[in-house]
């Protein structure tokens, strides 16, 4: 998606096209790396579904982000300390699919960080190895482990147009899993259904509410509701000027507090600006996290369809 017809289309157009300029001549608009307080970690694309709008094109067949191991994780987990990081975030593809997760979990919780791991709580989730490393986990570390759930809809025709038919019901089977095993536990939703945010809220507090789920859909960190992502939008650059515009402080912005390990298929591990875009090179920032404390150019639509104009954060 991040290298998809729509960001081919923008630059034919002209826009995201030169680092330093928009396409009006504008300057275009940077994060500055204020501090790391999140290092994400990508334990691979491999996915046991394959979802219609994934922003990084997971898949059963997927692989071109492979497995992050224990050994690659550590290096980094003691660069994220010496630099003042405070929580790690695993994302994929899905979590539980790497052998590894439930130990790099730990060793950032033995280190005192907080840990949150973004799954879709299906069957790789809730395999016995998995449930039972969560379970000993949330024993050891209480409320340190976070689980984020996504749930696309609080209905399960909407979730399964995006998901699959049937992956609603498995999802929130897992969910009530991981609420029997203690976990601390939020949901992600998406905000392309036409609701407004009070009728979205109000629809997943019925769902949690009818399966005695402990999750507050008031509260913004425990149903976070994210942009829509649609690439065949149309969406403006970022100018320096937006700052002003929009009132905004570019140090909020994600890429301003956190960056992504990766492992490219047949690569070391690297560091790159975001989350959400793994596969252009302006946003790969070095091999170590220390050569990635630098300012990040915001020159890719995601940029402003999700962080700037969408005002969301991955991180919790």
């Amino acid at each position: 998606m991040a290298d998809g017809a729509g960001l081919t289309r923008l630059r034919a157009g002209g826009k995201f096209l030169d680092a330093e300029f928009t396409k009006d001549g504008s300057a275009r608009a940077a994060a500055p790396f204020a501090r790391l307080e999140t290092l994400w970690v990508n334990t691979g694309t491999l996915c046991n579904i394959e979802c219609r709008h994934c922003y990084i094109e997971s898949s059963p067949t997927n692989d071109r982000l492979a497995y992050l191991t224990l050994p690659e994780f550590e290096p980094y987990l003691a660069e994220a300390l010496a630099m003042g990081a405070r929580e790690i975030g695993f994302t994929g593809g899905e979590p539980f699919m790497n052998a590894d997760l439930v130990a790099m979990a730990d060793a950032a919780l033995e280190a005192g960080l907080s840990a949150l791991v973004l799954t879709n709580a299906m069957r790789p989730a809730m395999r016995p190895a998995a449930r039972s490393g969560v379970a000993r986990l949330v024993q050891k570390h209480g409320d340190r482990l976070r689980l984020r759930v996504s749930l696309d809809h609080h209905t399960a025709a909407k979730h399964d147009a995006e998901r699959g038919e049937g992956s609603f019901a498995v999802a929130l089977a897992g969910l009530k899993g991981f609420a029997a095993d203690g976990a601390a536990l939020s949901v992600a939703g998406r905000t392309v259904w036409g609701e407004n945010e009070a009728q979205a809220r109000a629809g997943y507090a019925a769902l949690f509410s009818s399966h005695n789920l402990p999750i507050d859909a008031c509260d913004p960190q425990r149903l976070v509701l994210f942009p829509e992502m649609d690439e065949a939008a149309d969406t403006p650059e970022i100018t320096t000027q937006c700052w002003t515009i929009l009132k905004k402080d570019p140090r909020e912005l994600m890429c301003a507090t956190s960056r992504m390990l990766i492992k490219r298929k047949g690569a070391a591990p690297s560091v790159v600006a975001c989350t959400l875009i793994v596969d252009d090179p302006q946003f790969e920032l070095g091999a170590t996290l220390g050569e990635a404390a630098r300012a990040v150019k915001l020159n890719h639509p995601h940029c402003s369809r999700f962080c700037v104009l969408g005002g969301a954060s991955c991180s919790a």
